[in-house]
């Protein structure tokens, strides 16, 4: 009984799961569907219309070229994005893709007529630009634009896609269509291009100039599979045989664009994942202890399979050496030939240096050390220094003082002087205290010591003394 039941109840299982996948299908067509928006007649206009580059556009690419140039130079990102908003550099490149996908063959040759004055005016634009010395100067934005890489590839596909996407709607979408002008970057490429042409680097030149034509190619790409998915329609020609002519000459524009297309990506892909594996190979290898010097890019030579590194310190065994060449196919680098430059063993000289920068930090131990006695014993001379001044400072010339006595007062004839300290037990005061002996002869003493007594105090420069 319960496998007839089973039996019986699958069909209906059945029915439900393909009801159940039917609405989601159904769901995913109306969500991603983008047939029934889109204006056919009208895309092709505004493309067409976009294509020329005269007059009006010609000035605004000059100036949009001039900003991106001055942005690159002073290597200010919001300035390249800036210029990349005002640029008219999509139309021809749309123009391909459409003419392609459409067998518009007139249109085909008017759009690469016009990207050919495109690049003309750009190219010459930053190459007149960067002749100014000052301007000269190589900054990581013209840098980062000197050589392709296998992410250009995808943001020019996405950036081509969402671009047409954008277009073919009916109500077109001003901001994707400034967005990808900024992600796919073409401005920056045709800058640097005449940089490289202006400083005489060809390197730099061909390099922009390479990563512009993936960009270019790819949104024309792009551009041709969304015409032919939403099946623009065909150009149609009275000659039938001019028709079939340009058909087939269209189809093998489109193929060359294609294979074109497959074989830079291929090409930068492959050159991407050797970078990749080249340098988690010389990371493994600094790992080790091995130290490695004058890393540069040119190191990692892709058209010749090589890596290059300069090693420095204890010299490597050849075993050594062969035992990380053997290791390249671990990173998926069969092909490639590990080249190490080094020098002679340095350890004896690197031992040297050591011991001499010990030696070194002693004998700045020992002179730290003989500088801190000198200014401890500094401080000390300068302590008594200061206190002999108190000193003298309030000692008497007794000496001078007893001569000039003499002369000044005749009866006189013993002075004697000293420091007297008292005290009545709530303070202490220091008395200066003179002695005196006069003569016999001499009646008026008292008035004598008075005299001496004030002459003391000025000539003393002191408020109290005491003369007995």
């Amino acid at each position: 009984m319960e496998t007839k039941n089973e039996q019986n109840n699958n069909p209906n299982s059945e029915v439900e799961f393909k009801s159940v996948w039917a609405v989601i299908k159904d769901f995913l067509y109306h969500l991603l569907d983008i047939r029934h928006d889109t204006d056919k007649k009208g895309t092709i206009e505004d493309i067409k219309n976009n294509i020329s580059i005269k007059g009006h556009t010609a000035w605004v690419l000059v100036f949009s070229i001039l900003i991106a140039s001055i942005g690159l130079n002073i290597s200010s990102t919001a300035v390249v994005i800036g210029a990349m908003l005002i640029s008219p550099l999509m139309g021809p490149i749309l123009g391909v893709g459409l003419s392609i996908g459409i067998n518009d063959i007139d249109t085909l040759r008017r759009s690469l007529i016009n990207l050919g004055v495109m690049m003309g005016l750009s190219i010459g634009t930053s190459f007149l630009f960067f002749l100014i010395p000052i301007f000269r100067n190589e900054t990581p934005e013209i840098l980062a634009r000197t050589a392709p890489d296998v992410r250009d590839v995808f943001i020019a596909i996405a950036g081509g896609l969402a671009l047409i996407v954008a277009i073919s709607r009916r109500s077109k979408q001003t901001n994707t269509i400034a967005g990808v002008a900024i992600a796919t970057a073409l401005m920056p490429p045709l800058c640097t291009a005449g940089y490289g042409l202006a400083t005489w680097n060809l390197t730099y030149f061909g390099g922009a100039l390479f990563l512009f034509t993936i960009n270019t190619i790819f949104i024309a790409l792009a551009t041709f599979v969304i015409v032919k998915y939403l099946r623009f329609p065909m150009l149609k020609y009275i000659n039938s045989t001019k028709r079939k002519r340009i058909a087939r000459s269209a189809s093998f524009v489109a193929l060359i664009i294609f294979i074109g297309s497959i074989y830079l990506f291929i090409n930068l892909f492959n050159q991407n994942q050797f970078k990749q594996s080249a340098q988690q190979l010389i990371d493994d290898i600094k790992k080790s202890g091995i130290s490695i010097i004058d890393e540069v890019d040119s190191n990692i030579n892709y058209e010749n399979k090589s890596i290059k590194l300069v090693v420095y310190g204890t010299k490597l065994s050849n075993e050594k050496i062969d035992d990380w060449r053997a290791k390249l196919p671990d990173y998926g680098l069969q092909n490639a030939q590990l080249i190490i430059q080094q020098g002679q063993d340095d350890s004896d000289l690197r031992k040297e240096v050591q011991n001499l920068t010990d030696l070194y930090l002693q004998n700045h131990k020992i002179i730290t050390l003989r500088d801190e006695t000198i200014k401890e014993k500094d401080t000390k001379i300068n302590v008594l220094e200061t206190e002999l001044t108190n000193y003298y400072k309030h000692q008497i010339p007794f000496l001078q003082i007893s001569k000039e006595a003499k002369i000044n007062y005749i009866g006189l004839s013993n002075l004697s002087y000293a420091k007297q300290i008292e005290t009545n037990f709530n303070k202490i005061d220091t008395l200066t205290v003179f002695k005196t002996q006069w003569y016999d002869s001499i009646t008026n003493k008292e008035q004598q010591k008075l005299q001496l007594k004030n002459w003391l105090k000025i000539r003393l420069k002191l408020d109290t003394l005491v003369v007995n």
